[in-house]
Parts: C-alpha cells; structure tokens; sequence
C-alpha cells in the first residue's frame, strides 16, 4: 500500500513537472532534471511491474504503455494496479458480507429442484457452492423491456409502498426522471414511509447539489458511495458500485440495466433510442436481493440494517420460479467472469449474449471459443455505434478472433443497446448489471439474476430475436477487409483493455 501511495505521489511530481516545463520559462537544467526524474519513475515502475509476477502479455503491454505515453500511461498504469490492491482495499467488507449471508441464507426455505434439468441443477450447485449464494424457487420473475415499461412499474410500486423504500443506483440524474422519482419519494416520505438511497459518487456526478439537499431536508436518508475527494488518497476512486437496485416493503424488487436520466427513456437526441432489459421480483429471491442493498447501505451509512427482523419479513407469492441473486466485486468472493464462464461452458445449443462493452478477458474468449468448436451456436450482440472512443474499438479488437472459430457477431444499429443478457440453451438465463468486461468483472460493484424459469426465459428469447431484426451480421469477408486506420484504432483501443 506504501509503494501504491508513493505512485501517487510520482504522478503528482509528472503533472506538476510537465506543467512547469512547457508554461514557465524553466532553464535548461531543469528541464534536464525533470527528465532524468521522470524516467527513472518510469524505471522504478517497470521493475515493480515485473515484480508483480502479472502475465507476460499484460507485462509487456503496460511496458509500452508507460514508455510510449507520457503521463497518461502512468495515470492508465495506476488504474490498472488497482486490481492487485483490491484485495486488501475491501477485505474487511468482504469477510462481513460472507457471514452476514450465509445467515441470511439460513433462514429462507430450502429450494425445490425437483423440476430442475440435470443441466440446470449442475449449473446452480456450482454458483451456490463458488459464490455461497443460495437459489430461490419461492419467488416470481417478470421481465421489463425498455424504460418504457420499467419506469412505470417502478413508480406503481414505489406509490404502493407502506414501510420503507430501498434504492441503489449507478447513475442518478438530475433531469424530468430524475425529478419525477424524487417526486415520489418524497411524498412516500411524507406519509411515515422509510427511504433510503444510495448513489455511485462517480456515476451520479449530474445528480445535482440541491437535489441531494432537497432530499435530505424532505427526510430521505440519502448517502454516495465512495466520495470521489477522499477516494482519490486512499486509491478507492476507481471502484464504482454499478449496481441499480429498488426494494419497496420487502415484497417487491427490481433490478437490471436500467438507470436514471432521459436517455434511459430514449429522451436524449443525441443518443435516440435506447435499448435495454430490466427485472421485476416478487418473492423470497426479493430478500437476498434486499441483503445486498443492506450490505452496502452499512457500507456508507455505517447504518446497519441487515439485523433488523423488519426487513427480513418473508412475502410468499404463488410463483416458483427457479432464481439466484448474485452480487459480485471486490467485495465479494467470485467474479462475474467466472459465472458467465460457467453459463457458456454448460451450453449444449445455442448460447445468445447481448452487451453493450465486449471486452472479454482471455477465460470468456476461450469459453465462447470452445463452445462454438462444440457446434454450439454463439452470438455476440453489441451496439454498432458506443458511447466511447476507446470502449467501441476495444471491442471491435475481439472480433477477429471470434470470427474465426465462427461465432456470430452482430451491430444493433436501431440506436444505443445497453441490455446486460445472456441466454444458454433456452434452459438458463442471467439479467442484471455485469457487463462483459474488465470493469464489470474485476472493479465494478454489481448484481445480476440468474434464473431457469421457464417464462422470463422464453421472454427474453423473444426479444433477443426482435433485436436481431434490428441488427447487421458482420461477415467475416467484410471485417477482414476493414483499413489500415480502423485497425489501428482497434490495437490502441486494446491497449486498454483491462481497464475497460
């Protein structure tokens, strides 16, 4: 942790310096002296990156990084070093989540696998035994396409609540939806319900000063996570909770894809429509969904909540959908890479991902490789046109290779698709937050729903084949035939990969 802080200090001293340099009339000699210093910063951090004993491939790639971009490669190359300090970053909260649900896994139902495939059973007893996440099956899934759908349940729900609301989001936005949640939330308030709401630092940063006062005065307990002043010393800025979570009474839950703002709703002009997948819960898989928000409301509140027998109160619903709530990330002990990895690797028939950042570490580009060897038939579903530079040619950079083993990929071009899905064999699906990437896999705080009920399965089904309608095959003849300039892009984009 002491060599990470003394890094920080390197990048100080290189912006500072460079800053001197190029608008100070900074002798000779101190030029010459900025530079020996700079490089042998440089030196030092090629030896520890070595010394990390990191795959050769990254090794080399980070080499270049640092030497052929002053500053911004060092500033890339931090980033980076922090999935080697998460371990001891959120150790302590990783400890206390396993224990406090394993206890709250004790106390559900024990799941009923008697209509469960060989096939799917095999898949839940790993995911039970890897992440200690037990599977529900007193529960109830409905699947909501689009903002248009979503927004409405949320809000018929959030009217509905009578003792508290519970709220997680990644992005929160201080616009006409934003202000039409608060609304509500206000209100509920107002008639003696609790709420509580937790916004990303980073993600919510238009979620505006005077809203989040608005709030706090009307009795919202409102709260950010990971303050983005104090998370830049103690090297915490660049883990972003992603997770986008409703609870209202206990009874009902929502989770998936979906934040907070216009665009959300295809509001936005400049991005027009926006494509994207969220879930309804009813039942006792509401209650695992419930801890995870607790856990991170104890996180930033230091409120603990996940002891109080009123928010444990079990809500029995006719349904019995087959369902497991999974958070992941550096507070959890699996990876959402792993989980992915699995759902591939047990496909049969066909496995279908829909993703708006394909950025697949090596496991997932072998899984899905494999898989296709096996007659498998794989598709990628990924918006042609991204809301980044580095995140579209970075995943343009995996094609190749995936078209080689003859996985289909496909461009969305109806607008901007933000769905996070992945459906094997019409058996096993998962929604939620985790998209494929390094981000999602190793920094983002985030939660996704695997299930194997039938309905929401063959919902999901359904709609991956109308955004199909809306798609381009990219052929492998035209790809291969792209220019020089697009692979360029591609290879610089890819550089960055792993923070992606």
């Amino acid at each position: 942790m002491k060599k990470r802080r003394l890094e920080f200090l390197f990048l100080y001293f290189m912006i500072f310096g460079a800053y001197m340099v190029y608008w100070w009339h900074v002798p000779a000699w101190g030029v010459q002296l900025y530079a020996a210093i700079y490089i042998a910063i440089i030196l030092f951090s090629i030896i520890s990156l070595m010394l990390e004993n990191r795959t050769s491939q990254h090794t080399l790639l980070w080499i270049y990084v640092l030497i052929f971009f002053p500053i911004i490669g060092y500033m890339f190359y931090l980033f980076s070093g922090q999935l080697y300090v998460k371990g001891h970053l959120f150790k302590s909260k990783r400890m206390y989540n396993r224990e406090k649900l394993r206890r709250i896994s004790e106390l559900e139902s024990k799941p009923n696998e008697s209509r469960l495939t060989d096939n799917q059973r095999a898949f839940f007893h790993y995911t039970e035994k890897a992440t200690g996440m037990h599977v529900n099956t007193n529960s109830d899934m409905e699947i909501l396409k689009n903002g248009a759908e979503t927004f409405p349940r949320i809000f018929e729900e959030l009217k509905k609540a009578k003792s508290f609301i519970h709220i997680e989001y990644y992005m929160f936005k201080s616009d006409f939806l934003g202000h039409r949640m608060m609304e509500i939330l206000i209100e509920k308030v107002k008639e003696g319900v609790e709420v509580r709401f937790i916004y990303d630092a980073a993600g919510s940063i238009r979620f505006s000063r005077n809203d989040i006062k608005r709030l706090k005065q009307a009795g919202v307990k409102v709260a950010p996570f990971l303050p983005l002043k104090y998370g830049f010393f103690n090297q915490k800025f660049n883990f972003r909770n992603h997770r986008k979570i409703v609870i209202i009474d206990g009874e009902t839950g929502f989770v998936g894809g979906l934040n907070v703002g216009k665009e959300y709703v295809g509001r936005d002009e400049k991005i027009g429509f926006w494509r994207d997948t969220h879930a309804m819960l009813k039942g006792e898989a509401v209650q695992t969904l419930h801890s995870v928000f607790m856990l991170d409301w104890e996180y930033v509140s230091d409120e603990v909540l996940i002891d109080d027998p009123r928010y444990h109160t079990p809500h029995s619903v006719t349904g019995e959908d087959v369902i497991q709530v999974v958070p992941t990330g550096p507070d959890m002990k699996e990876s959402m890479s792993d989980l992915y990895d699995a759902l591939i690797s047990n496909a049969k028939q066909f496995v279908w991902i829909a993703t708006p950042y394909f950025v697949p570490n090596e496991s997932i580009r072998t899984a899905l490789k494999i898989a296709a060897t096996r007659g498998v038939d794989v598709r990628v579903m990924v918006p042609e046109i991204n809301d980044g530079f580095l995140t579209q040619y970075a995943t343009r950079s995996y094609f190749s290779e995936l078209l080689k083993e003859g996985i289909k990929v496909y461009h969305y071009q109806k607008g901007f698709m933000h769905q996070k899905v992945m459906i094997a064999d019409g058996e096993l699906a998962s929604v939620g937050t985790a998209n494929v990437d390094m981000r999602s896999f190793q920094l983002n705080f985030e939660v996704n729903v695997f299930t194997a009920a039938k309905k929401p399965i063959e919902q999901l089904m359904a709609h991956y084949e109308e955004d199909m309608k809306e798609c381009e095959q990219m052929g492998p003849v035209h790809f291969y035939k792209r220019g020089l300039k697009e692979r360029l892009k591609e290879s610089f984009a890819r550089l960055f990969s792993g923070v992606l």
